[in-house]
């Protein structure tokens, strides 16, 4: 199984703390600040998971998760602050494997 992660998230912040986290557990990461980045490297790589952003410039999430499960079974945890019910269906509809809310604990992901 790959070792390597992929991130995508536009706050940078958010992408250090999990980066930081991930990498004393081993895992290689990638990062990505919009949803077009995301999709071209997601495509380009088998990661052993990508750690998804709804709320994204270029691309949203959902539409990151539908275009990637039309062609890879990548397991998708979506991170996000939309906690709505009606949020975390969409999510999962559109091919997430998990769904958590902002803020969360880096262990918990």
């Amino acid at each position: 199984m790959s070792k390597e992660i992929l991130i995508v998230d536009d706050e940078d912040r958010i992408r250090r703390l999990l980066k930081l986290y991930l990498e004393r557990e081993s895992f290689n990461i990638h990062e990505a600040s919009d949803g077009k980045e995301a999709y071209e490297l997601a495509m380009d790589h088998n990661y052993a998971c990508i750690l998804l952003d709804l709320m994204l410039p270029e691309m949203d999430g959902i539409e990151v998760a539908s275009k990637l499960r039309e062609h890879k079974d990548t397991p998708i945890i979506m991170l996000t602050a939309k906690g709505e019910e009606t949020n975390r269906v969409e999510g999962f509809e559109s091919g997430a494997d998990d769904y958590i809310v902002k803020p969360f604990s880096p262990r918990e992901v």
